[in-house]
């Protein structure tokens, strides 16, 4: 009899999943920066790995407080499965989830989150406070942090770093 090469195990598989959508996120984002946004992008996968829910930030562009990058993703998904639950569900993001949208997440009851560049100034996912796993959080998100972190947190330093050097941010606060 003869032996079968071993495919790639359950959590190399999702690892991979993972990466792919991150460095289309990183793509996305880049985008995103070029039109004077910051750039943060997010994606909601279903429980088969189909993209269900895209979104990226669009604040500043729209003037509108909610434009987060995780709230478009989120409501997307929320909208095409008919359901406000998305608890088989992963949301990936390029950065950290600020406080609104880890509130977002948790009343969402999204039931992974993958995210890139940690955000330890304003992060709600261990990077500031921890708002997924609080004890009077109702939901407890998985939480994968630090997929392609170098690529991401790089890619939002020189975004910022370039905005310095063209005269500031314009009004841009992040």
């Amino acid at each position: 009899m003869e032996a079968r090469a071993a495919g790639p195990s359950p959590g190399e598989a999702e690892e991979r999943r993972h990466r792919f959508w991150m460095e289309r996120l990183l793509r996305c984002a880049e985008r995103v920066g070029m039109r004077g946004e910051i750039p943060v992008a997010a994606a909601v996968l279903d429980g088969q790995g189909r993209c269900i829910g895209w979104g990226s930030n669009r604040r500043h562009r729209e003037g509108d407080p909610l434009g987060h990058a995780e709230l478009m993703a989120i409501g997307q998904a929320s909208r095409l499965l008919g359901d406000w639950r998305l608890n088989s569900c992963t949301l990936l993001v390029t950065l950290e989830p600020c406080p609104l949208c880890a509130g977002a997440l948790v009343q969402a009851r999204v039931g992974t989150l993958v995210f890139g560049a940690p955000d330890p100034k304003r992060g709600a996912v261990g990077g500031n406070l921890d708002l997924v796993h609080h004890p009077s959080a109702h939901h407890h998100t998985r939480v994968l942090p630090g997929v392609m972190a170098a690529e991401a947190s790089q890619q939002l330093g020189d975004w910022f770093r370039r905005r310095r050097r063209l005269g500031g941010l314009s009004g841009h606060r992040a």
